[in-house]
């Protein structure tokens, strides 16, 4: 490895190319944290020098190059770049930009100079001229509109061609637009070199051009680091970006296995990494604080379902490394993409539950439980050699685990160790529906124990569900498994029910004052209400009414007095009484879960518990519990 310090007229006068390997990130520097503070520094350098002050070189970084062996006479040489992508990109948007305020001011001696710091000479010798012509060549993300852009000789090629980033006035769009960066780069830094030179009406334009380019070229410096055949590229890559957070650990990670590809790097690319690059993968998931890519947290997943071991998303690259270097067979780069594209399938439907796969299903039953702690456990039972059948069973038992510990008020704080640990005892016994069942069926303890039928039926029937220990998606979803249980073979409806036009009722309402007055017809006034639920908690005996009054508030919010309509039927009843809302279901629900309502004479306490029992009976076969 060797360094130099170089102006950027010194790195781009050579024929040669620097390529950004294809599985680097794209281009994303933009105009408020890096091209405008770069601006600045080039006026200040210009002013400098139109003053006659000394310029002193002012330091932009530095970039780290991997010279690329020239098999043959024809073509250009060819460095990879390692790092340093971004700056050595935007000097070349800077000096298109230059060569448009050139070319405008009629500077055509400068416009030769700085023309050669961005295209190869003598194209007759090049390989592909159409690529070689270029000093920089960007990853393929980026080539499209790069090319577009640095050859465009005017502003009104670049109008021409990017159409749809322009105004009709021939100024770019300033809202919903979303131009491409070369594009953009451009515009904004032969912008403000125009409004510097125009800001000037005494010194001559020749004089101010001349300033400009040689801040450009000779006043900025970057320090050149080569490597030598024996260096790293990955090590000197990660000591690079490794330690800060500019990077993510994907890039690391997509790094470490193409820089040993060989020669099947671009059709292992195309085949098995280019999926990973779809907006999917890109999109934010938030797990408590973190906020992290979508591809993070399927990489994690899949770590720890490969070995079993818990992974730091914190230290992503590290648990990676780890996992590849400590198996043989994902020593190389074919190996480690096939071990993620394994996983992937799988992890989609997971995510998405698109799909007809038994993790597919589980993914769409537990979407609304926050359920990524199991993610890890079911990409291993989806990954492995269970048949459809075990598979389902497992993932019953773990829907079952999360809903019966929800209904019954227990805490969700230790489920990440709770599902590592039956991770591994897959590992060690090996993955199987009934000692999966039972490993679950052993837990013990307040955090992590799985509740018996008991317990569960106690919770169901009296505990404040809603509002209370469930939101209204973690109920619909709830109300959706209880009414395709409640069917029958018979039943003439059998599609899966869209759920985005449900609404949760109490179909006593929970202002039910002015139509709902006690069984003995006595009205109730809501500080009643208050005082009566205040005395339940702290006197030892009730009046009469008061205890009326508790024992309806009390059953409000419980699961015999929920259900689910169109959130048409809700809002149009809203508090009315039962005869009210028994008549909407009649005309509008097909719901076996409203059949019980819609033959109920009237809407008691002991019709709500009636119904909870009712639905308890279906709920404790779908959510099977421990034996």
């Amino acid at each position: 490895m060797h360094s130099t310090t170089v102006s950027v007229q010194q790195i781009y006068q050579d024929r040669r190319q620097y390529r950004v390997p294809f599985y680097q990130r794209a281009y994303v520097w933009n105009r408020e944290e890096q091209w405008g503070p770069l601006w600045e520094d080039i006026r200040d350098k210009a002013e400098a020098r139109l003053q006659g002050n000394k310029p002193v070189p002012h330091f932009m970084g530095a970039v780290v190059l991997e010279p690329q062996k020239k098999l043959g006479l024809l073509g250009v040489e060819r460095h990879h770049i390692i790092d340093g992508q971004q700056r050595l990109t935007t000097m070349q948007y800077v000096l298109t930009a230059l060569c448009h305020v050139l070319r405008e001011a009629e500077q055509n001696a400068l416009l030769s100079v700085v023309d050669a710091c961005l295209n190869n000479p003598n194209p007759e010798t090049m390989e592909d001229r159409e690529v070689e012509r270029f000093k920089l060549w960007p990853t393929f993300r980026d080539r499209q509109q790069f090319v577009s852009a640095m050859t465009a000789a005017n502003y009104e090629q670049l109008q021409e061609r990017f159409a749809d980033s322009f105004t009709r006035q021939g100024t770019l769009r300033k809202i919903g637009a979303d131009h491409p960066p070369a594009l953009e780069a451009i515009c904004y830094f032969r912008e403000a070199m125009h409004e510097w030179a125009e800001s000037d009406r005494e010194t001559p334009p020749a004089q101010l051009m001349a300033a400009l380019a040689s801040a450009i070229l000779t006043d900025l410096s970057i320090v050149c680091i080569s490597l030598g055949e024996e260096d790293d590229a990955q090590v000197i890559f990660e000591t690079l970006n490794g330690r800060g957070a500019e990077l993510h650990a994907t890039d690391l990670i997509r790094n470490f296995i193409f820089m040993r590809a060989g020669t099947d790097a671009d059709q292992l690319y195309n085949n098995l990494w280019s999926q990973f690059e779809a907006p999917l993968w890109s999109e934010p998931q938030k797990r408590g604080r973190l906020n992290k890519p979508r591809l993070e947290w399927f990489v994690q997943t899949a770590v720890q379902a490969q070995t079993g071991e818990e992974i730091d998303i914190g230290r992503l690259y590290v648990g990676y490394r780890r996992c590849v270097d400590g198996e043989l067979t994902l020593h190389s780069a074919g190996a480690q993409l096939n071990f993620l594209n394994r996983y992937a399938e799988h992890y989609k439907g997971l995510v998405t539950g698109v799909g007809t796969t038994p993790i597919a299903e589980f993914g769409r039953r537990i979407a609304v439980w926050d359920g990524s702690a199991t993610h890890a456990l079911a990409l291993n039972v989806a990954a492995g050699s269970l048949l459809d059948t075990d598979q389902r069973a497992i993932f019953d038992a773990i829907e079952s685990y999360l809903v019966r510990r929800t209904v019954c008020g227990l805490s969700r704080k230790n489920y990440n160790k709770v599902f590592a640990l039956q991770l591994k005892k897959l590992f060690e016994a090996g993955a199987d529906a009934l000692a999966f069942k039972d490993f679950l069926a052993d837990l013990t303890g307040e955090a992590s124990r799985w509740p018996r039928d008991d317990e569960f039926r106690k919770h169901w029937l009296s505990a404040e569900i809603y509002p209370g220990r469930l939101d209204a998606a973690k109920l619909r979803a709830m109300f959706h498994r209880l009414e395709m249980a409640m069917r029958s073979a018979r039943t003439e409806e059998k599609v899966v029910l869209s759920l985005d036009d449900m609404d949760i009722d109490h179909i006593l309402p929970q202002a039910w004052t002015e139509y709902w007055p006690l069984a003995n017809g006595m009205p109730v006034s809501q500080q009643e209400i208050s005082d009566a639920v205040l005395m339940s908690y702290t006197a030892t005996q009730l009046s009469e009414k008061s205890e009326l009054i508790a024992n309806r508030q009390a059953s409000v919010p419980v699961f015999g007095n929920l259900t689910m309509v169109h959130y048409g039927v809700n809002r149009s009843v809203r508090n009315r009484e039962f005869d009210v809302k028994r008549n909407a279901l009649f005309e509008h629900s097909n719901l076996q879960l409203n059949k019980a309502l819609m033959a109920a004479v009237k809407w008691d306490e002991a019709a709500i518990a009636s119904r909870s029992e009712l639905l308890f009976s279906h709920a404790v076969k779908v959510w099977a519990g421990p034996a």
